[in-house]
């Protein structure tokens, strides 16, 4: 929370207990929800906060370099507390989002540097298949 404290600080931004519970329910996640999922999450405690404020803090969130959000497509947006450059793969069937965490793509904005003359200053790379709970659930119909 240190440092979600000191970037609105900085960026003089009011600090309210809404923001600060949006923040952490992103953080603490691990299956990248998107905005109505948060508010969902957050009701019970906060019944009074809207969507809208939700929707205002996690762009705020975006803007300030705080979290990274995800276009899995249709304008369909998900949210990831971890900024640093690493790669998704989503379900296309039950739209579930993972980190992929693997060595394999450590050089992969140098190459891409080096083929296309452009400076590269982030990456986001998503794959798209069916997770194995799918699958799964396919084969035993």
């Amino acid at each position: 929370m240190e440092v979600l404290i000191k970037e609105l600080k900085s960026n003089k931004c009011k600090i309210t207990p809404q923001r600060i519970a949006v923040y952490r329910t992103i953080k603490e996640s691990k299956d990248h929800p998107n905005a109505e999922s948060v508010f969902n999450k957050l009701y019970s405690t906060y019944p009074t906060m809207s969507l809208a404020t939700v929707y205002k803090s996690l762009e705020l969130f975006v803007k300030l370099g705080l979290i990274q959000v995800i276009n899995i497509g249709e304008n369909s947006f998900r949210y990831d507390g971890r900024t640093d450059d690493h790669q998704h793969i989503v379900c296309t069937k039950c739209s579930k989002i993972e980190d992929i965490d693997s060595n394999i793509f450590e050089n992969l904005s140098l190459q891409v540097e080096d083929i296309s003359n452009y400076e590269i200053e982030k990456q986001q790379l998503c794959f798209y298949g069916v997770c194995a709970k799918c699958v799964h659930k396919s084969n035993s119909k």
